[in-house]
């Protein structure tokens, strides 16, 4: 990193962690449920705080790398593979097309991410369900586990990135997986599965691992008992929903490769939809049956994004036909959902978290 991309990365976390803080209640010590109303709000304001970063780049993207001169904007360019023509050596217009560029990148980014969001709010939910979670520790679990998905979403992205960065090829991997994941998902849409608490991978291996209190009801993670350390039930709800992210991370992160190898925007984007994912809980968890045909908008979703990496040298797809593309699928599935009503979205399968 540059000393330009430090500070920029830098401000960027101590922003998101600051906007976090704020939205826990920091200063409340009562412990209480999270109302529609409140989640409506939130939802909102997330989602304008990511707009407004994409103004952000827009106006300002260049400065991420500090281009300052052609030459560097043609290294930034041919190291991430931004779709940008030097037709001529106008400086101010090539930046202004590389902004442009670059805030469309992070948009269609974040929409993935977004999007693929609602399938993994259902995984949530049959979690809460499965480990019987009082409604009322819903919020703490989400906010200590997206502050965990904001760090470890940094090392998958930025591994990932320089991994892509030496090893080409691995796109083709990543697109394969994103097709298989797509073709998986439509097969197993409407199959009825549950979560067994007692023989979850991460419960086994934290009860091996560390002494459990299982009597334990209340909002605490780690209590003591006759002078020895113990971890609650929440605690260990709190591993799953860990455990599920990185399983989720492997198929949206990938995603967004797709639509930029600049591992900046790739996080850029993927962290405002994170943030977004605890109001946006909130706001869908109890109409979520209704969009019973999301989840077959996603695999198409899903297929689409992987055979887009898959043909990239041979057919390019241009950012902006991936953006109206996705837009459409995810449009046109939310429409059918609501006018045809369907089987219960939470009769959908929640194989990948146990």
């Amino acid at each position: 990193m540059h000393l330009q991309e430090i500070i920029i990365f830098s401000g960027f976390l101590i922003f998101i962690i600051l906007m976090l803080f704020i939205d826990i209640g920091l200063f409340k010590k009562e412990v209480k449920e999270v109302s529609f109303k409140t989640a409506l709000y939130w939802t909102i304001g997330w989602i304008s705080l990511a707009l407004i970063f994409w103004g952000i780049i827009y106006l300002f993207g260049d400065k991420i790398h500090n281009i300052r001169t052609i030459d560097e904007l043609k290294i930034i360019v041919s190291k991430y593979d931004h779709p940008i023509e030097f037709s001529s050596n106008n400086f101010d217009a090539l930046v202004s097309d590389y902004k442009r560029n670059l805030s469309l990148e992070y948009i269609t980014g974040y929409l993935i991410e977004y999007a693929l969001s609602v399938d993994n709010i259902f995984v949530m939910l049959m979690i809460f369900y499965s480990f019987g979670l009082e409604r009322k520790y819903y919020h703490k679990v989400l906010f200590w586990g997206i502050l965990g998905a904001i760090i470890m979403r940094f090392l998958f992205i930025f591994v990932s990135a320089a991994v892509i960065q030496q090893f080409s090829w691995v796109l083709y991997g990543f697109g394969l997986l994103l097709v298989f994941t797509g073709v998986k998902m439509f097969i197993e849409k409407n199959k009825k599965k549950t979560i067994d608490p007692g023989n979850h991978k991460i419960v086994i291996l934290a009860s091996k691992l560390f002494k459990v209190d299982k009597e334990y009801k209340g909002g605490a993670f780690f209590i003591k008992k006759n002078k020895q350390l113990y971890i609650t039930t929440l605690f260990v709800i709190l591993l799953v929903i860990e455990f599920t992210d990185v399983i989720f991370a492997v198929d949206s992160v990938p995603a967004i490769f797709s639509i930029t190898k600049d591992p900046y925007i790739v996080y850029f984007s993927n962290i405002f939809a994170i943030i977004g994912l605890r109001s946006l809980f909130f706001l869908l968890e109890n109409m979520i049956e209704k969009f019973s045909y999301l989840k077959i908008g996603l695999s198409v979703l899903l297929v689409f994004i992987g055979v887009k990496m898959l043909v990239h040298d041979i057919f390019p797809i241009s950012t902006m036909y991936s953006l109206l593309t996705i837009l459409s699928i995810l449009t046109i599935s939310i429409v059918i959902s609501l006018l045809i009503p369907n089987q219960s979205f939470l009769g959908q399968d929640a194989d990948s978290t146990s």
